[in-house]
């Protein structure tokens, strides 16, 4: 089942970045850090709609870790963490679900000293097991636990939200 269609999914990432610009206006720079893959994804579109609208750098940069087994494995950033130093970040999901894997994205950036930290997501869930809450959030949806959210941001042909 469609939830939001091309039109109205890119309205969401739009109004998101709108939101990420009139909180973060005082800023010289914004790291959006995107969860591989569809954070990534996500983030990307983000940064192209910030261009657009925000006269801040904007840097981009990429999460990758085992969304099965997080503890398991190691998270990894495309750049050295040292490089984020005194920076204000946003991490990037597609569907904030129980919150685990925003949670454990979360680490890399304990380690050193951050601006800010706050979280992006084009769907809220609302289903979460761990105290995790998306500072921007383009549509907040309640399912049942059987169900399953798709978003779909790389193929123009079923660019948007389903459900399951």
């Amino acid at each position: 089942h469609l939830i939001l269609d091309t039109k109205q999914t890119i309205q969401k990432i739009r109004r998101i970045a709108y939101e990420i610009y009139e909180n973060n206006f005082n800023e010289t720079e914004l790291v959006l850090a995107g969860i591989f893959d569809k954070g990534y994804i996500l983030a990307q579109l983000l940064v192209q709609e910030l261009e657009n609208i925000a006269p801040i750098k904007i840097q981009l940069i990429k999460v990758s870790l085992d969304k099965v087994a997080p503890l398991q494995s190691d998270i990894e950033l495309d750049i050295e963490i040292s490089q984020l130093k005194n920076k204000s970040i946003i991490i990037v999901d597609d569907v904030l679900n129980s919150g685990r894997t925003l949670a454990y994205s979360l680490k890399p950036f304990l380690n050193i000293e951050i601006n800010k930290l706050q979280i992006a997501v084009l769907v809220d869930r609302g289903y979460k097991s761990f105290p995790v809450a998306a500072d921007y959030i383009g549509y907040a949806l309640s399912t049942t636990l059987k169900e399953h959210i798709e978003v779909i941001l790389d193929r123009e042909e079923e660019f948007g939200v389903y459900l399951k």
